[in-house]
């Protein structure tokens, strides 16, 4: 006789009966295993959440005080009648694909993830399973991520290029990964690095982890701006469509994102500049990614779900599309998943 599926969706999220648990589920629930802290995957009101010891920092700094339990990577769990393991994703520092057991059957929910190392994150690492969840949000050939040193080589020369013509460099990034990804990679030779307070918030949770990055002066009301002529200020892309920008004149003002490889995208945003970078797999990455597990069956979900779900079945997988409340990579959102 057939089983019932390991994992199913529900109204809540992504469920597994066997275990009586929820993956990054988007409704409160008893449970939740979570991959990351990004908002749209790690949300308030569950009764107990368990995360990588990595992610939980971040997690108890935007979620407050949870009924929080935390793993390493690849330590086994057996809840109910399966066993889990968290494993590296390489979307943000702490970020996991989470991988569910019942007697040799395999699922993997892989959360937001990017195959490339950034030397940020724990290095995303494939997982042998045979159903996949993956999400697409890329899932195009015309995205097509360049070597990361050559993308902050473009940013740092901007930045260099902006002081020397007495321009603040105003750059829009999530505060919790992309900005301390492009930290990481700033020249701090060119001049000083002011944050808004979302980002220097996370800064302090990663510091505090230790996780090395650049000397960064908070945006505050009291702060002198004309002491930091020709900085590069760092902030979500809400941020920067706002009053709080406004106080950097003059200005060139520039996004990261892996949305900016279509041009429609940077010219909506009236952007001077934009940067393809982003945390998540691009179209080849996505496509490695999903052979290297060597799942048969692979459920899509957040991003061009139909075209890639065509895709995937005109190279023989057992391919579904799987409705959920993730949202990928958005310019429009205050902190956002990218």
């Amino acid at each position: 006789m057939a089983r019932d599926p390991l994992l199913s969706v529900t109204e809540k999220g992504i469920y597994c009966p066997e275990g009586d648990f929820f993956i990054d589920p988007w409704a409160p629930v008893p449970r939740a295993l979570i991959t990351h802290g990004h908002a749209d995957h790690a949300r308030p009101g569950h009764a107990a959440y368990l995360a990588t010891r990595a992610a939980a920092p971040v997690m108890r700094h935007r979620l407050g005080e949870i009924a929080l339990d935390t793993v390493g990577y690849g330590e086994a769990r057996t809840i109910g009648g399966v066993t889990v393991s968290f494993h590296p994703a390489g979307h943000v520092p702490g970020s996991a694909q989470i991988r569910v057991e019942r007697g040799g059957e395999v699922w993997v929910v892989s959360g937001d993830y990017k195959t490339v190392p950034d030397g940020l994150s724990e290095p995303f690492e494939p997982v042998k399973c045979h159903a996949f969840v993956s999400e697409c949000t890329f899932g195009l050939p015309v995205f097509k991520w360049a070597d990361q040193a050559e993308v902050m080589g473009e940013v740092n020369r901007w930045w260099a290029g902006n002081r020397a013509a007495g321009r603040f460099t105003l750059l829009g990034a999530y505060a919790l990964g992309k900005a301390q990804r492009l930290l990481s990679g700033l020249d701090p030779g060119i001049g000083p690095i002011l944050t808004h307070g979302a980002v220097e918030a996370t800064n302090a949770v990663m510091r505090a982890q230790g996780i090395a990055l650049p000397e960064t002066v908070q945006v505050t009301p009291e702060i002198d701006l004309k002491a930091h002529a020709g900085a590069l200020v760092l902030a979500p892309p809400s941020a920067l469509a706002g009053p709080w920008a406004r106080r950097f004149r003059p200005a060139s003002t520039g996004f990261a994102s892996g949305w900016m490889a279509l041009r429609g995208v940077r010219r909506r945003r009236a952007a001077d500049r934009g940067f393809v970078l982003s945390d998540h797999a691009d179209w080849a990455g996505l496509n490695a990614a999903i052979a290297a597990t060597g799942a048969e069956k692979v459920l899509v979900t957040h991003g061009y779900t139909s075209v890639f779900r065509r895709w995937l079945e005109s190279r023989g997988y057992d391919a579904t599309i799987v409705e959920t409340e993730f949202e990928g990579e958005s310019l429009e959102a205050g902190e956002g998943a990218a």
